[in-house]
């Protein structure tokens, strides 16, 4: 496994990685046309071509033999919804489902947290929805902290998001 920034030539298996563990991982009772739709316009190989391009944000892969397995993203200057934190988010971090376990999820976060930690950031945020508990219990393990709550909004409606934070002062150097 290597972890290395992402190209242009990664967006597509991103794209395709994004839909997978968003579907899997919040549609549980079957893919309504609301839900496709939204995957279907928020997980493109544009839009995450354009979000590799842009010069602020940080995007790290996971590359095994056969290709990408996973990708994390910090965006700076992306104020938390909640006080007390800071303006650094965890904006993606998924992992294919049929890789947890491996250690994929703990070396991105780690290099993640280094090149934060070594840009000078006290603390990152991230959200996860509410009733992830696998990511949940995730985060919490490497140190995380429950800080507050947010929606994640489509359309019209909201749903449950929790906001945890991550002070990179804990983070072994």
């Amino acid at each position: 496994m290597t972890i290395r920034n992402a190209t242009h030539s990664d967006a597509a298996s991103m794209a395709a990685i994004s839909m997978e563990v968003w579907i899997g991982t919040y549609l549980k009772r079957g893919v309504s046309a609301f839900f496709a739709e939204y995957a279907l316009e928020a997980f493109t190989s544009d839009k995450m071509s354009a979000l590799i391009s842009d010069p602020s944000q940080f995007i790290l892969v996971s590359e095994n033999v056969e290709g990408i397995d996973g990708f994390f993203r910090i965006t700076p200057r992306s104020p938390a919804p909640v006080e007390g934190c800071s303006d650094t988010e965890i904006a993606t971090f998924y992992v294919q489902p049929r890789h947890h376990g491996k250690g994929i999820g703990k070396r991105l976060l780690n290099a993640a947290l280094k090149h934060c930690s070594e840009q000078g950031v006290d603390s990152v945020w991230l959200a996860t929805n509410a009733e992830n508990s696998p990511a949940i219990a995730f985060y919490l393990s490497q140190g995380f902290e429950q800080v507050g709550e947010t929606e994640f909004r489509i359309q019209d409606e909201g749903y449950l998001n929790n906001v945890y934070s991550y002070k990179l002062s804990a983070f072994a150097r």
